[in-house]
């Protein structure tokens, strides 16, 4: 790579630069210890992550910055409300929360993607406006249709005269921390179930289509599945999988264990049994990369980190899922329709692809994932703002998106989980930062702040100035060439990519 090529990389990662150097010198400056800082950090990760990941759909469907996942947010905090008034409680009363938040947030989706679609090319004006718009309803339902018209009998939940909801809710005796709180070995045996389940569904699919069963393979994966599900019978193992909670140097320490299992398995299966080529270049540099931040965790600094901080394991398995998730439909073939709808509509149109219809199933997406992501914060914080939970959901998700690198036309799982780290650095330690350097914890608010609304600012207006200047990728019924109509839903989208 020449000396060109770097400086043109390093441009194009200007935000992401300048994010690093400001937690930098804001942790310095903020006089906190790092044990603090990370464990923090993790904590926002784990809470803020799932929808922050949800906004990647509509990017890569062509619909830019999805201001309107603040809808989701609403479904879920209407949900919320009716299982606390009912009383239920744990990891129980979480999924039928998020089972009756789904409904809520489909039908909202729908119809903010019919909306979308006669709005085109002003998505994210649209978007912001119908957030506010949403708001009068939601406080409509929740001030005076709740206990006015549908009567509700809880003095815990509402106020005095009985119409209306208490600003606060608590969730303590419900909701709080019930997903944080799955026990490991709970989540290995629902896992081994799933997978179970999918191998003789896959089986007696294929056997009623009247296809070819591949006996070894599937004999194969179910013996490896039973044989790690009788590892939980072992007491030690047992003790170790009862925790609900991860330490992060066991983390990173299987991490690395996976990467070389993973990479050796590749070795013998492709290179050794199948003589197939093997880049093997890419694989040893995979491995010494993996090994090296083994190394790392041998420095004191890092290690006090490592031995602190412990991560909630289901809600990080929820957040890999989504971004699982994320990657395997962008492989599927409405994944491909939303890739090439995303990049050019008339090219999409020309391909025998429904346009408007792939628009409102991205939007339905994200808005289910923004709802199942606001269960996941509110479970997390313990407390649920009846006013005020949802209303800077669209703008720090959005923000914390481009702080990774992201833009209106492309996003990917690595941004989102990058802009997450960086800001919410930023907002842990701008305040202390803040109170150290002028005695005033406001002023590094004040600056967080200005930072969040100004990120989003300069991402819209760069958009605006290529939709003017006619750089990147179009989104409009423009004239397409030949060549670009020849791709039908395989055209590879500039303005998309792959979300992973």
């Amino acid at each position: 790579m020449n000396k060109r090529k770097i400086l043109d990389r390093l441009f194009e990662q200007k935000v992401v630069i300048l994010f690093v150097v400001l937690c930098v010198l804001t942790i310095v400056a903020s006089k906190q210890p790092l044990t603090f800082v990370a464990n923090e950090l993790f904590t926002r990760i784990a809470r803020n992550s799932f929808l922050v990941l949800a906004l990647i759909i509509p990017v890569l469907a062509g619909m830019g910055l999805n201001f309107g996942i603040v809808i989701g947010a609403m479904a879920a905090q209407i949900a919320v409300f009716l299982t606390t008034h009912w009383g239920f409680v744990g990891i129980g009363g979480f999924l039928l929360t998020a089972l009756l938040a789904t409904p809520m947030a489909v039908f909202f989706g729908f119809l903010v993607g019919k909306l979308f679609n006669k709005a085109k090319g002003s998505e994210m004006i649209c978007g912001l406006v119908l957030g506010y718009f949403a708001e009068g309803l939601y406080q409509l339902l929740f001030l005076f249709i709740f206990g006015g018209v549908i009567p509700i009998d809880n003095p815990t939940l509402m106020i005095a005269t009985g119409v209306g909801v208490k600003n606060t809710i608590d969730l303590k005796d419900t909701i709080k921390y019930s997903l944080d709180t799955v026990p490991m070995l709970t989540i290995l045996e629902i896992g081994f179930y799933l997978v179970v389940a999918a191998i003789v569904l896959s089986v007696v699919i294929k056997l009623a289509k009247k296809q070819p069963v591949h006996w070894k393979k599937t004999g194969i994966a179910l013996i490896l599945a039973v044989a790690i599900y009788a590892l939980t019978y072992i007491p030690a193992v047992e003790s170790f999988l009862a925790a609900d909670r991860l330490l992060l140097l066991w983390a990173v320490e299987l991490w690395v264990a996976l990467v070389l299992l993973w990479q050796a398995g590749r070795f013998l299966v492709l290179k050794v049994i199948r003589k197939e080529e093997l880049d093997l270049k890419r694989l040893a540099a995979i491995c010494v990369a993996a090994v090296l931040v083994y190394a790392l965790t041998y420095v004191p600094a890092i290690y006090e980190v490592l031995i602190y901080v412990r991560l909630p394991v289901m809600t990080y398995v929820c957040i890999a899922g989504l971004c699982l998730l994320n990657t395997a439909l962008m492989r599927t073939r409405l994944g491909q329709n939303m890739r090439t709808v995303g990049q050019n509509r008339v090219v999409a149109n020309a391909a025998g692809i429904n346009v408007d219809r792939t628009r409102i199933i991205a939007m339905i997406f994200s808005t289910v994932l923004a709802s199942w992501g606001q269960l996941i914060f509110l479970q997390n914080v313990g407390t649920f703002s009846t006013y005020g939970a949802h209303t800077q959901v669209g703008q720090f998700a959005i923000a914390a998106l481009l702080v990774g690198g992201a833009s209106v036309q492309k996003a990917t799982n690595k941004q989102a989980i990058l802009g997450v780290v960086l800001f919410h650095t930023l907002f842990i330690v701008a305040p202390l930062a803040g109170k150290e350097l002028f005695g005033n914890a406001m002023i590094g608010e004040y600056f967080r702040v200005f930072v969040s609304y100004g990120v989003i600012a300069l991402a819209l207006a760069m958009h605006a100035w290529k939709k003017v200047s006619g750089v990147g990728p179009s989104t409009d019924f423009a004239p397409a060439s030949a060549s670009a109509l020849a791709g039908g839903t395989s055209a590879p989208a500039s303005g998309g990519g792959k979300a992973g």
